[in-house]
């Protein structure tokens, strides 16, 4: 199983077709007791918020969000959880909207620490 998300830092790889989500938009996660919520913002997006569980190395949760011309969208997401051979993790998500058409997969991964 890969390691916790708590603490850690996600951004997207690039935008998907039908996403509002971009490599500017950055996700931070927490995780307890196999629950998961992030908090994300960047890009397009002024605020979102994430909430779900997890069992072993798949994520299953909810979002909903608020973009920049002031419309709030929300949807589900399955995502698989590895780790990268730095150590960083990736997310492959398969998500769909459910407050509008269209749905697609994502790739995010661990942004790296800065050094201090």
């Amino acid at each position: 199983m890969a390691p916790s998300l708590d603490g850690r830092t996600f951004a997207p790889r690039g935008r998907p077709e039908q996403g509002e989500v971009d490599a500017s938009t950055l996700f931070r996660y927490h995780e307890a007791d196999g629950r998961v919520w992030a908090d994300y913002a960047g890009g397009e997006i002024v605020r979102g918020h994430l909430i779900g569980t997890r069992d072993a190395d798949t994520m299953e949760f909810r979002y909903v969000q608020l973009n920049r011309d002031g419309k709030t969208s929300s949807g589900h997401c399955v995502t698989r959880i590895s780790e990268l051979p730095d150590g960083r993790l990736h997310l492959a998500e398969t998500w769909e909207w459910e407050s509008r058409p269209g749905q697609g997969t994502s790739e995010v991964e661990e942004v790296a620490a800065q050094a201090a």
